[in-house]
């Protein structure tokens, strides 16, 4: 199944692109797509565990089951003051 990643902030500089298409194995987490995404990119590794994810716009978990077409945004902490 296809799913579309939205990365923001220091995720985008990293990878280089604001957005990515992952196809990924029916039935698979959020906590399988980090794991992708972290083959695939090994620069996220370090970022990966303090980003939240929203699966279609609500705030999840590593546990929740992905669907096709899914849109995943990762976002990381943001910092200022």
């Amino acid at each position: 199944m296809k799913v579309r990643v939205l990365l923001f902030a220091e995720l985008r500089e990293t990878v280089g692109r604001g957005e990515l298409e992952l196809e990924l194995p029916e039935g698979s987490t959020v906590a399988g797509l980090l794991a992708a995404l972290r083959r695939e990119h090994p620069a996220l590794a370090g970022l990966l565990p303090r980003a939240k994810v929203a699966v279609d716009r609500e705030l999840v978990g590593g546990a929740v089951e992905l669907r096709p077409g899914s849109e995943v945004a990762l976002i990381p902490p943001v910092g200022g003051g």
